[in-house]
């Protein structure tokens, strides 16, 4: 337990976390009330309407990835994060404001959430890299998997509390709750000692920059392979509001059966996280084997036949999900030059929540069109598909095999050619886990 949360000894990283994990609860609530609204007030139960909200929040990330990712590694990141707090609070507020005055209009929702997607454009690479001032560089993949796991605190938290005050007081007095979370993290930010943060030498101003970071990324076939998975899934799996709104409604559920589905999710996405965390380094195998049950999960999830029998099933969904993308964040990060790491963060980040744009619309209409459980089935094909890119790259790259022998009656070898020996070994440490190897000639 205490190597599981080893990075909340350190005070920068506490403060952060807590701060963190408040404004978290705000932003799962504002997502919840907002969904619900186009869903259910601003649409007739239209899943493209919701679609195209997420895409509105999530495009400006792939338009602004080349200068945010820039802009991560150059400026002072704790000064900056206040900034972009501040003006999401704002955001927040006016659209609050307007869905409590009853005048608001899809398109209205609209203008807000493409507002809050540019400023998340802006935040999102600065706050991904942020973590690495706050640790020591072999904290890193545990303060990683920690926010994630603040993150999905969050989430299993803010949407049924979203969902029970939806029904209560209101969308717009949700709204409002949120803009009041943001003070926590400018708290955080405020009390943070500067002095003990481990911030890096800056890159000094000239031309190319953001083309050395593209050239750095092509150099590393491995980071390519995690952008590719990352992709797939982000762009046509992690369409969650889509899923879990329209199996609600055709559960004959309401909002508080909405916002229990997106928390029960959240139960699996924890566990995940702080698996996640007690890890000392991510691997990509662990990437590929929770996408292959990312995959297998949402098939199971669009079988089954009763509202609860889907919530038990959304556990492993949130479980599989989330830890298929803290090791690929934490593997990212730990194995990237310190120089570039805003800037391959940005492009992360850009693939990860800009193919929303892209999937959702589409998801939403397959919702529309055939159903939800056809869309769970299309989150479920990008996951298996996520998974044979990487396994592909393994077995012509790496040279995977899969062996019996008399040792073991089902293992994992590696084989490289080296000097004309073909050597044959067992994943070491590094790679899965075992360390015995063998040497074959010929």
């Amino acid at each position: 337990m205490k190597a599981t949360f080893r990075s909340l000894g350190i005070y920068n990283y506490r403060l952060w976390f807590f701060g963190a994990l408040i404004s978290n609860i705000g932003t799962w609530m504002q997502r919840t009330a907002q969904d619900w609204i186009v869903l259910t007030k601003l649409t007739d139960h239209n899943a493209a309407a919701v679609g195209i909200t997420m895409a509105l929040q999530f495009g400006p990330i792939l338009l602004l990835m080349p200068i945010s990712g820039l802009i991560a590694d150059r400026v002072n990141r704790r000064k900056l994060l206040m900034v972009t707090n501040l003006c999401m609070a704002a955001l927040g507020l006016g659209l609050g404001l307007i869905v409590l005055a009853n005048v608001a209009t899809l398109w209205e929702v609209y203008v807000f959430t493409f507002a809050l997607g540019l400023v998340s454009a802006i935040d999102a690479p600065v706050r991904q890299t942020f973590v690495s001032e706050l640790v020591s560089e072999r904290h890193i993949p545990n303060a990683v998997a920690l926010n994630s796991a603040s993150f999905n605190g969050a989430r299993l938290i803010g949407p049924g509390v979203a969902g029970v005050l939806i029904a209560s007081i209101g969308s717009g007095w949700v709204l409002l709750i949120n803009v009041a979370t943001f003070g926590a993290t400018m708290a955080a930010l405020v009390l943070i000692r500067p002095t003990e943060l481990n911030t890096s030498a800056k890159p000094a101003r000239k031309r190319g920059q953001i083309q050395a970071g593209w050239k750095y990324v092509g150099s590393r076939p491995d980071i390519i392979v995690i952008l590719i998975m990352v992709f797939l899934v982000g762009t046509f799996g992690f369409n969650f509001p889509i899923f879990t709104s329209t199996m609600a409604v055709a559960f004959h559920q309401g909002a508080n059966g909405f916002g229990l589905l997106s928390s029960v999710m959240a139960i699996g996405s924890v566990f995940g996280s702080l698996l996640a965390a007690r890890r000392e380094k991510p691997r990509l195998f662990v990437v590929t084997l929770a996408s292959i049950g990312f995959g297998i999960a949402t098939l199971a999830a669009a079988l089954m036949p009763s509202y609860w029998t889907f919530a038990v099933v959304l556990i492993v969904v949130g479980l599989s999900s989330l830890t298929m993308m803290t090791a690929a964040n934490a593997y990212v990060q730990t194995t990237t030059a310190p120089a570039m790491r805003g800037r391959v963060m940005a492009l992360y980040m850009a693939i990860f929540a800009g193919g929303t744009p892209l999937g959702a619309p589409v998801v939403g209409w397959v919702a529309n069109v055939d159903g939800p459980r056809w869309a769970l089935g299309v989150a479920s094909a990008s996951g298996l598909l996520a998974a044979a890119v990487a396994l592909t790259w393994m077995i012509v790259a790496k040279h995977l095999r899969v062996r019996v022998d008399r040792e073991a009656r089902f293992g994992l070898t590696v084989n490289y050619d080296v000097r004309g020996a073909r050597v044959v070994r067992r994943p070491t440490r590094e790679d899965l886990g075992t360390q015995e190897i063998a040497i074959q000639r010929g």
